[in-house]
């Protein structure tokens, strides 16, 4: 048996309290019902990337995926044992344990009979395992916080002590030796930097106004009080109510039934209620933050998600030793993500504006620094560099590039449409330059999808439009563009007029 499955086995002796409301326990104890606990998780990913999200999690997890009929959604069942490792999934934004999916929902006619049943409903689902595993995810995330606040302390004594007490570094020794197993399974979680923004609808008459009290003191006294807050996701326009009415009555519900306290800030346990036409899934809530912006410390006016940099990576099949390009990286999302998860590939991030390549460069020596402190040791680097270029004029030899994936400005935020019609062109010769004949592959995210096709319609010759993905950025609907580089070698116009260039 793995560290990992030794620590999350240990993990799983666990209790939960429920104020008015237990669940009950039979067999030899929570331990070995826990063992074979299987749930399903549902996860949040880039629409359009649900089917790359499935393969993901096919080839990390082993598991059978079922993708929603609500785009951006993706649901697989696993054992309690593998949860921290779904942790670790690259192309997911948010994780949900689901509590009752209602695949055809009897909706009826009005409005009060709807909104009753959403009250009556709380009181009769299988809340018993899904908090469970919220409990045992929770677990980690405390242990994971105790430990970086340990680290922290022993870095402060060492730098104010000197050398320190020799039996003060044995107690730290020991401290150390006695959370090494929860370092495997804690080291799955990432450090997102931003907190997704979602909107909650919650009734005011489920808002807590009352203070809160030491917490430590309250579980050494006393069954802890959960604090909660409902969540509400409505797509359709058949429905005769609306999301805020939905949240409200269904939280009160829920309210009743745990005795738990509504917050809508300082909750312990989010309840989601998703709601996509006559489909209905209840779940709660694994993930406070998004873990879409992982790596990213210095943030730029166009960052791109982590989890969409991913997806476009993936798209591409990186191969061992490739060479991977982004060259209008900005903050450096894209490459950053590439040196994480394909670290047998060399990666390049350039850009033409200084204050992205600092951002970028910042941004790798956060990641290093990171690598450093999860391994314990100085690390050689990372496969990834920064370079200040002009896209039009790369200082790249021809067909010395495998891979270029890149976001190509929308003419929004980043440049203006009327120039997108004169610099796609330019850039789209460039890059079928470096890329490598026959087997080079590209990836370009864009919203000004009528100018690159215009650019894409005079470049046949090299580059050859193999899939498109459809994308939301921000409300904006943009397009991933998957190329094949032909075989036909790249002729440059000098070339044409007897003139060679250096590269």
């Amino acid at each position: 048996m793995s560290d990992i499955q030794e620590a999350t086995d240990q993990l799983l002796d666990v209790s939960l309290h429920e104020h008015q409301k237990s669940i009950a326990v039979t067999g030899s104890g929570p331990r070995s019902e826990s063992q074979h606990l299987q749930v399903t998780i549902g996860a949040t990913v880039p629409t359009g990337f649900e089917q790359t999200a499935a393969d993901e999690v096919r080839e990390k997890l082993g598991s059978s995926c079922k993708i929603s009929k609500d785009r951006g959604k993706i649901y697989f069942d696993i054992s309690v044992e593998s949860l921290a490792q779904v942790h670790c999934l690259r192309s997911v934004d948010n994780l949900f344990v689901v509590v009752k999916e209602f695949k055809d929902y009897p909706f009826k006619e009005t409005k009060e009979e709807v909104l009753k049943d959403f009250e009556e409903l709380a009181g009769k689902l299988p809340w018993s395992d899904p908090l469970k595993v919220w409990k045992i995810n929770t677990s980690f995330k405390k242990k994971k916080t105790k430990r970086k606040k340990i680290n922290q302390n022993s870095s402060k004594e060492k730098i104010n002590n000197g050398q320190g007490d020799k039996t003060d570094e044995r107690d730290d020794k020991k401290g150390f030796i006695n959370n090494t197993l929860d370092s495997h399974i804690l080291d799955y979680y990432e450090n997102p930097a931003i907190k997704e923004e979602i909107s909650t609808l919650v009734g005011d008459d489920l808002a807590s106004c009352k203070d809160e009290k030491d917490e430590s003191s309250k579980e050494e006294t006393q069954p802890e009080v959960l604090k909660f807050r409902v969540t509400c996701n409505r797509a359709g326009e058949k429905h005769c109510f609306s999301s805020n009415e939905a949240a409200r009555d269904f939280g009160g519900a829920i309210q009743d039934y745990f005795k738990w306290k509504a917050d809508m800030t300082n909750f312990d346990v989010e309840v989601l209620l998703n709601i996509h036409d006559k489909e209905i899934v209840v779940g709660i809530a694994l993930t406070e933050e998004s873990l879409h912006r992982r790596n990213i410390t210095h943030f730029g006016p166009t960052t791109l998600r982590s989890t969409l940099a991913y997806g476009m990576l993936r798209l591409c099949a990186p191969q061992p030793t490739d060479i991977i390009v982004d060259p209008m990286c900005g903050t450096g999302a894209i490459p950053i993500e590439g040196a994480t998860e394909w670290s047998n590939c060399y990666h390049i991030a350039g850009d033409n504006n200084p204050l992205a390549v600092n951002r970028a460069a910042n941004n790798i020596s956060s990641l290093l620094t990171k690598s450093q402190i999860k391994e314990g040791k100085v690390s050689w680097g990372l496969p990834i560099d920064a370079v200040q270029w002009d896209i039009c004029n790369l200082p790249l030899r021809t067909g010395s590039v495998d891979i270029i994936v890149t976001d190509m400005p929308f003419g929004k935020r980043m440049g203006s449409k009327k120039r997108n019609w004169n610099l796609y062109p330019a850039c789209l010769r460039e890059m079928s330059r470096v890329c490598r004949p026959g087997t080079g592959r590209a990836a370009l995210l864009t919203q000004d999808k009528k100018c690159f096709a215009k650019a894409l319609s005079g470049m046949g010759h090299v580059w050859r439009k193999v899939h498109t993905v459809w994308v939301n950025i921000g409300g904006l609907h943009a397009a991933v563009y998957l190329l094949k580089r032909t075989p036909q070698a790249f002729i440059h116009p000098s070339e044409q007029d007897g003139e060679r260039t250096p590269w």
